[in-house]
């Protein structure tokens, strides 16, 4: 059997991005700065947040123009460093 590669993506390209988190006072806004320092033509409007159910977590969707793998991982690193982003899908 042969082992699947994952497609290729090409860049520039729109980015969806699903940030998970604890539901706290300054999480949207901490997250969007971060965004905004790796994606700067980022549209907040095109921001979709929502909180859990019970309130206890928050999940922020988001698509910004990757400009390649470099620019995702430092992003991905620096939202993770943040202690508030528990998962980046």
């Amino acid at each position: 059997m042969q082992e699947q590669k994952p497609p290729k993506i090409e860049f520039p390209c729109g980015y969806p991005i699903k940030i998970l988190g604890r539901n706290q006072v300054n999480f949207e806004s901490i997250v969007l700065a971060v965004v905004e320092r790796h994606a700067p033509d980022f549209d907040r409007r095109s921001v979709k947040a929502k909180k859990s159910s019970k309130g206890t977590f928050s999940s922020i969707n988001i698509t910004i123009t990757a400009t390649g793998p470099e620019q995702l991982e430092a992003l991905h690193r620096e939202l993770l460093a943040t202690g508030l982003v528990k998962m980046v899908i």
